[in-house]
């Protein structure tokens, strides 16, 4: 399937994998854009020169290409916006913030810039400022999310813009993938399905969680202070909630998260880990290579598609 999205990163298909912090690491993201589609190294709150070897063992495993996804806020993040370029690296999707600082030097070394946005009024701004590509992510995802859905948010980004819009958000098999198509998507991201891959290294407590999760196992925490999260419910967001609702302090907020999603990615810890997957883990219901995950979507959406 060929869209603008597919010639401008140079892919067989039209599926990024998102770039989730402590998960998408180098194993991950070579796996996937080995299989077709386009991996991407998270970088999170991750330091710069570990994503550094984190891009160099993605190139020794595959020749095809991959990107970086920067979270603004990273303390790093100039320095991770100079080794991106100084690595070679030819995408770069960003969250949390506005990359214009770095467009130019991106430009330059002929990085394509493709940042995430949860508004009409962001992605307009991202086109004029010089990107390449939005991706329209909805609430429905895991992680940071905004308050627009993906079947809103989509279509009017789509409308507003005239470069390629990726949906995300609520998306992980070939009926999503087509609906996007759609909606005016010319490709799609994915995060949750990713995170029960054979070569995700996510703990198997975390990944069955995910597999086991139903419709409604899904809870958002931090909407008192602006900074919404999807998680998986366990003891942390109850008492997260809790806290929230009698009026908590971020302060205090904050030391019920800290390094929690690590405990939850590397050590299993599913009670008091954070659990980011997106409304749609109830769908996902098994793991799978990369490769296998990304045929059966695309086979399953051409059928659709054909209809």
């Amino acid at each position: 399937m060929k869209t603008r999205i597919t010639e401008l990163l140079e892919i067989k298909y039209p599926i990024i994998q998102g770039g989730m912090a402590w998960v998408a690491e180098h194993n991950l993201a070579s796996a996937v854009s080995e299989a077709g589609g386009l991996g991407l190294i998270g970088a999170g709150g991750a330091p710069a020169e570990f994503i550094r070897e984190q891009i160099q063992k993605v190139k020794e495993a595959t020749d095809k290409p991959f990107g970086v996804n920067l979270m603004l806020m990273n303390p790093e993040a100039d320095d991770i916006a100079r080794i991106i370029v100084e690595e070679g690296v030819k995408v770069v999707t960003t969250g949390a913030g506005n990359p214009g600082k770095y467009m130019a030097m991106w430009k330059e070394a002929g990085v394509k810039v493709i940042p995430v946005v949860a508004s009409v009024a962001m992605a307009k701004m991202m086109e004029r400022g010089g990107a390449d590509a939005v991706v329209a992510e909805g609430m429905e995802s895991g992680g940071h999310i905004g308050s627009a859905t993906t079947m809103t948010l989509v279509p009017q980004v789509v409308d507003a813009v005239t470069i390629p819009v990726i949906a995300a958000g609520g998306i992980a098999d070939g009926r999503g993938f087509a609906a996007s198509i759609m909606l005016g998507a010319e490709a799609v991201q994915m995060g949750t399905r990713f995170v029960v891959a054979r070569e995700s290294i996510v703990h198997e407590n975390y990944k069955k969680k995910v597999i086991g999760a139903k419709d409604i196992d899904s809870e958002v925490t931090g909407t008192s202070h602006g900074h919404p999260v999807r998680q998986l419910r366990n003891n942390m967001t109850r008492e997260y909630v809790k806290l929230e609702k009698e009026g908590a302090p971020f302060e205090e907020l904050e030391k019920l998260t800290l390094g929690s999603l690590r405990k939850a990615v590397v050590e299993g810890d599913t009670v008091n880990g954070t659990l980011m997957a997106g409304q749609i883990a109830g769908l996902v219901k098994k793991e799978q290579t990369c490769a296998e995950m990304i045929q059966e979507i695309m086979a399953e959406a051409e059928k659709l598609l054909k209809r």
